[in-house]
């Protein structure tokens, strides 16, 4: 297969457009056909073209008639080096965190980094991006080593106290080449759709400090020690306190970070709430911020302190609901007129 060029003057003005066409034998000879239309493209596009005709056709290298002259043979040869790909992606990170795909059609076109970096907006474009960033993929650990470094000398860094969580991002499509990619809980409401588990680690400050990247129908508190080893092989083994929520939470953990000499503040389990209705009446609460109350109670066993908080504008939220819920059970249930339903 080889793109085709193909010419066309409308007003006065010469318009190029490309078409992907296909060689075949015939009794007659050779013949060519044309496999797809594919309008005006950018150098960029050509080179993704060129490309796909040849995976197709089984060839080494695409054909010489596949573009005039001067253009190259290897589209790898005219394409910007991975440093500069990725400063284009860090830069779109911070300033509009979007898709790559709008890097390339609306976001770089409306930036300087052309000037800047001395990139042709043509140059920029999703098959660039995307592998880039699975090269920046390879130099994760030397990355975080830099930036751990980086970030010490322009902030004041504490390591001493580490907040830990997962989250989760989907896929639309069958995600074949990802063996990460399952389904699970979807914090996003897509049970329908693949996933996978993202880990992260920051300061107090919110400075991230690593990530994991785990299967999606990877339980969080499965997590916990893989993460804690993690950190400590970067940063070495010392008595943090780990941050987590009560998704994090089980007694295997627990002793896990106290044979560590780790310790924990974490979510308590809703089953063991019970325990203090005693306290949540009494008195000695001291006011942390503005609404929010605090008292420190010993746990059963001695070992543990727990932490009871409350706060008035949760308070109100939950008395909230609770009228709401109350006036329509009072009003009763209400009528559909004939037809307005869904059937199943």
């Amino acid at each position: 297969m080889f793109l085709r060029r193909c010419e066309r003057r409308k007003n006065g003005k010469t318009h190029t457009y490309w078409a992907l066409v296909e060689s075949y034998r015939t009794a007659r000879g050779s013949r060519q056909r044309v496999v797809a239309y594919l309008g005006e493209l950018k150098r960029s596009e050509k080179s993704g073209w060129a490309q796909l005709g040849r995976k197709l056709s089984g060839q080494a290298k695409p054909q010489r008639s596949l573009f005039d002259p001067p253009h190259y043979d290897d589209p790898a040869d005219d394409e910007e080096p991975w440093a500069t790909v990725a400063a284009i992606l860090t830069v779109a990170r911070f300033c509009r965190p979007q898709s790559e795909l709008h890097i390339e059609c609306t976001w770089y076109e409306q930036t300087a980094l052309d000037d800047l970096l001395g990139v042709a907006g043509e140059k920029v474009h999703t098959d660039r991006l995307y592998a880039g960033m699975d090269r920046l993929l390879g130099c994760k650990e030397a990355l975080e080593k830099h930036l751990r470094g980086r970030l010490g000398n322009l902030f004041d860094l504490e390591y001493d106290l580490l907040l830990y969580d997962v989250t989760s991002t989907y896929f639309e499509g069958e995600c074949r080449a990802n063996p990460l990619a399952k389904r699970g809980y979807s914090r996003d409401g897509r049970p329908q759709c693949l996933q996978v588990c993202i880990a992260l680690v920051v300061t107090t400050d919110g400075i991230p400090l690593g990530y994991e990247v785990f299967a999606g129908n990877r339980a969080d508190v499965t997590t916990v020690e893989e993460i804690v080893l993690a950190m400590e092989k970067k940063y070495g083994r010392a008595q943090r306190v780990w941050v987590m929520d009560r998704g994090m939470v089980s007694e295997k953990n627990l002793k896990f970070l106290r044979d560590r000499g780790g310790l924990y503040i974490v979510g308590t389990p809703r089953a063991m709430l019970r325990q203090f209705e005693e306290h949540l009446v009494g008195k000695d609460w001291h006011e942390v911020q503005e609404g929010v109350e605090v008292k420190l109670v010993p746990g059963p066993d001695g070992t543990e302190t727990f932490v009871l908080t409350r706060s008035a504008d949760r308070r109100e939220k939950e008395a909230a609901i609770h009228r709401r819920f109350v006036e329509r059970f009072e009003a009763g249930p209400t009528r559909r007129p004939f037809g307005s339903g869904t059937s199943s």
